[in-house]
């Protein structure tokens, strides 16, 4: 299911941005995706006879094909990448993409990411975890938070260098002027965020792009509940 929606919203963002996805086989286009969890994969695996598993099992439940799938059935020469840095996948494979165009690997980049939710084991486990908020509702910075909100859905962007997207007439709804990936290192908890490692990414994304902090006007924020 993942991957079937991954296809379709592959296809979505060329169109979108003015491509012809068949025109685009056997050239360089990079395809970066993240998934977290597999629930496909739970439900296939749960036949402990193992009679209903068949080849299609194995391709039907590997990471790996989140992002090969794609470029098999387009027939995209470029790179062909799937990761998982939980909360954080489909932004690593923005930043990801942004890396190989501009190191000339892609003349077009995918990058996006899908989570479907189909077993109940990874919320009960969260649950248990302490995780999950108790009523549903994620207050991310606020004294009452209690913990975040699962949720699912897919989603895909197209992109191009700027000079050559212009060059080619194509529509630019928005420029990525520079991305920027960290790690939080030791905390109190696995889960636990680090709010200083991450105010330095944000200094150095800032001044690689020549923005100041404070001229944000908008900020979107992972909705951990903490």
């Amino acid at each position: 299911p993942q991957e079937r929606l991954l296809l379709e919203v592959a296809w979505e963002a060329l169109e979108d941005g003015g491509q012809k996805p068949f025109g685009l086989a056997g050239t360089d286009v990079g395809v970066f995706v993240g998934a977290f969890t597999l629930d496909y994969k739970i439900l296939q695996f749960a036949d402990l006879d193992f009679d209903t598993l068949a080849a299609h099992t194995a391709t039907g439940t590997m990471m790996t094909m989140v992002s090969n799938r794609i470029s098999h059935c387009f027939d995209f020469r470029g790179p062909s990448v799937s990761l998982d840095t939980a909360c954080s996948s489909s932004l690593v494979a923005v930043h990801m993409a942004c890396q190989s165009l501009r190191r000339g690997e892609s003349t077009v980049a995918l990058a996006g990411g899908s989570l479907l939710h189909m077993t109940p084991q990874y919320t009960i486990a969260e649950t248990k975890g302490g995780f999950l908020s108790a009523d549903g509702r994620s207050r991310t910075f606020d004294a009452s938070a209690d913990g975040y909100v699962r949720a699912e859905g897919v989603g895909m962007v197209a992109l191009k260098l700027l000079s050559r997207a212009l060059a080619d007439g194509d529509p630019v709804h928005a420029v990525i002027t520079a991305t920027g990936v960290n790690q939080d290192g030791r905390t109190d908890g696995i889960t636990v965020p680090n709010p200083d490692a991450q105010a330095r990414l944000v200094e150095q994304v800032c001044a690689e792009a020549g923005i100041t902090p404070g001229d944000l006007q908008y900020v979107e924020a992972h909705g951990t509940g903490t």
